[in-house]
């Protein structure tokens, strides 16, 4: 008998029982090595969502930040010093060419109006008197009366008051505007602001503004146009057949809602600003709701007049590096390919595709940072060539 047999009996282990330890051992490393063949199976794909690249007819348009400005705008100011009396307009409310706003003290320029007048009275019987005396001094004269020394010596004095009643017409017309600037009125028509001095205070002109006056109908938005920007839109409106001006402006208010009234171009700079190498663009627009206040911050839209077709993808497709811009599209394999692309102005939430990508073609919009180039990944196609939800 064998030593190995002879092992067994000792311990009592027989042959049936060497084969069911020799399975358990087999199975116990089956189930080891298990996990390590699952780990080595490869992920499923990553899902993304591709939008179809579509051509449509389009009105170009840029947008701008842009502040509103008054078209009239006065700051107004004391010209004589004194006490204000009245202020006669309430402050935040619409106001009339010509309506008296202050009131300051009239007594001191009313009293020096009147003692001018008493001078200009005097001054002018003078010269009655210088006159009458000339005459009489000139007949002598040709009576041979008198020497020619006593006329001159007429003349010169009639001549003298005639400069003394002018100079004291000359300051009774400066007291009797003295006396016209104590009603400080409204040089424009519009909406008034709060007057920065309250009744019993004491202003010169030195004071600074009393209040401001702007007109609000109607407004202005100034906003400024990269040369870049400005020959892209001169450019597209002469394609086009159109002015170089005749675009329509559009706001954008700072809830984002689209202003109800639409405007045009009527003044661009003749100058561009050496700071930002850009030029100030000026347009009008109606106010009738006076919605639009001086010195509103406001997004400007401009639409070119006529439309013409492009090439859309939605704005969440594009991206951007040091190389520029392009988009992630997929090929007929589901795999991931890059795409340089121009791109070129086009409605809110898209982007117009100028070169580097078809019609048809489908771009990324969702599950970009989950994807890498050469990558097949699971399309879902988002129908209707929209931006995503």
């Amino acid at each position: 008998m064998s030593g190995a047999m002879k092992a067994q009996r000792r311990i009592g282990v027989g042959p049936c029982r060497t084969v069911a330890a020799l399975w358990l051992a087999g199975a116990t490393i089956s189930a080891i090595a298990e996990p390590a063949v699952a780990q080595q199976v490869p992920p499923p794909a990553p899902a993304v969502t591709v939008v179809a690249a579509v051509r449509k007819n389009v009105t170009p348009a840029v947008t701008f930040t842009g502040r509103i400005e008054a078209i009239d705008k006065v700051d107004l100011r004391a010209r004589v010093s004194g006490y204000l009396e009245e202020r006669r307009f309430t402050e935040g409310g619409e106001v009339q060419q010509g309506q008296l706003l202050f009131m300051i003290e009239k007594a001191t320029y009313a009293a020096e109006v009147a003692q001018i007048k008493a001078a200009v009275s005097r001054a002018e019987a003078s010269l009655r008197l210088a006159k009458i005396d000339l005459n009489r001094q000139e007949e002598l004269l040709r009576k041979q009366v008198v020497p020619q020394a006593k006329v001159d010596e007429s003349r010169a004095k009639h001549d003298e008051q005639l400069a003394d009643l002018q100079r004291n017409q000359a300051s009774l017309e400066q007291a009797t505007i003295n006396l016209e600037y104590t009603e400080v009125r409204a040089p424009i028509a519009g909406q008034i602001g709060r007057s920065r001095f309250a009744v019993g205070n004491y202003v010169t002109p030195e004071s600074g503004t009393l209040a401001t006056i702007v007109s609000r109908e109607p407004m202005y938005v100034m906003f400024p146009v990269t040369q870049r920007e400005l020959l892209a839109m001169h450019r597209t409106a002469v394609e086009s057949g159109g002015n170089p001006r005749a675009v329509k402006i559009s706001i954008r208010l700072a809830d984002g809602s689209l202003y109800g009234h639409t405007g045009a171009v009527d003044f661009v700079d003749v100058q561009v600003s050496p700071d930002t190498d850009s030029v100030a663009v000026r347009a009008k627009l109606p106010n009738p709701e006076r919605l639009l206040i001086d010195g509103q911050l406001v997004t400007v839209v401009v639409e070119t007049a006529t439309s013409r077709s492009a090439l859309l993808v939605p704005q969440q497709a594009l991206q951007f590096d040091q190389t520029g811009y392009f988009v992630l599209t997929i090929d007929g394999e589901n795999r991931v390919k890059v795409r340089p692309v121009g791109i070129g102005p086009a409605p809110a939430g898209e982007v117009e595709i100028t070169s580097g990508l078809q019609e048809g073609e489908r771009v990324i919009v969702e599950g970009i940072q989950k994807i890498r180039p050469n990558q097949v990944v699971q399309a879902v196609e988002l129908k209707g060539g929209g931006s995503t939800p």
